[in-house]
């Protein structure tokens, strides 16, 4: 089973754009790894985002490229400052690759909590639109790659 962690790309400043939409140059990365992503043959059920707008934008240009068998849908569990807890829980009860794109701190607090067992022990640090494939084993959950 994978998990696939993207944080949204480069967005615009609040000051500048309140609702932060992303930034030329984070479409172009977003653009970027959805090709590397699909060329690795990516395949997932369903894109899920935070409903923030750069979380929205980064999973519709994911989808564009990757496809998904189902939805691009927001999600509850997936902003900043949510509890990891939940999107763990909706890791483990999957059935079937995901995509889940949303933000830092939450992000890294949930690879913690999905690698190492805790929120606080973040596996590695996540760029704006990078890719975390997580792969789970009856020993648990592992980094297989990343692409930033």
């Amino acid at each position: 089973m994978r998990i696939y962690l993207v944080r949204h790309g480069e967005a615009k400043a609040e000051t500048e754009a309140p609702a932060r939409p992303l930034t030329d140059r984070g479409r172009a990365d977003v653009e970027r790894v959805a090709r590397v992503a699909a060329g690795r043959g990516v395949t997932v059920v369903e894109i899920r985002h935070s409903g923030l707008l750069r979380a929205r934008q980064t999973a519709e240009i994911l989808a564009a490229h990757i496809r998904p068998a189902g939805a691009v849908r927001e999600v509850e569990g997936l902003r900043p400052n949510d509890d990891p807890e939940v999107a763990r829980d909706e890791c483990e009860r999957a059935a079937a690759p995901v995509m889940l794109v949303g933000h830092l701190p939450h992000l890294g607090r949930l690879a913690g909590t999905l690698v190492r067992g805790h929120p606080a022990r973040e596996p590695v640090e996540l760029e704006p639109g990078a890719m975390l494939c997580l792969t789970r084993s009856e020993r648990g959950w592992g980094i297989e790659w990343l692409i930033d």
